[in-house]
């Protein structure tokens, strides 16, 4: 597998796993007690962007590291994996 391949798969993990992550320690301003005049009281009273794209970094590159060892390594692919779950027969 070339190196764009690996990177673009790890692209499309990263992303997933930002949204995944965004929601996880938000505080909202109403919880805060603290809405600012004009916006949302489901507005995040404080966000935190460099601790999502950390978490999300991490979180991706062991998603990916998983992912590389079962399909580029052991040579499991999407076939090998609904043959496991997929009908007998």
């Amino acid at each position: 597998m070339s190196a764009f391949s690996t990177f673009a798969v790890y692209f499309i993990i990263w992303w997933l796993t930002l949204f995944t992550v965004l929601p996880f320690g938000v505080r909202t301003q109403a919880e805060e007690n603290e809405v600012v005049p004009g916006s949302v009281e489901s507005a995040p009273a404080r966000f935190r962007g460099l601790r999502v794209v950390l978490m999300t970094t991490v979180i991706a590159a062991l998603i990916h590291l998983g992912w590389y060892v079962l399909s580029v390594k052991l040579g499991y692919d999407l076939d090998t994996i609904f043959g496991f779950i997929g009908p007998k027969g």
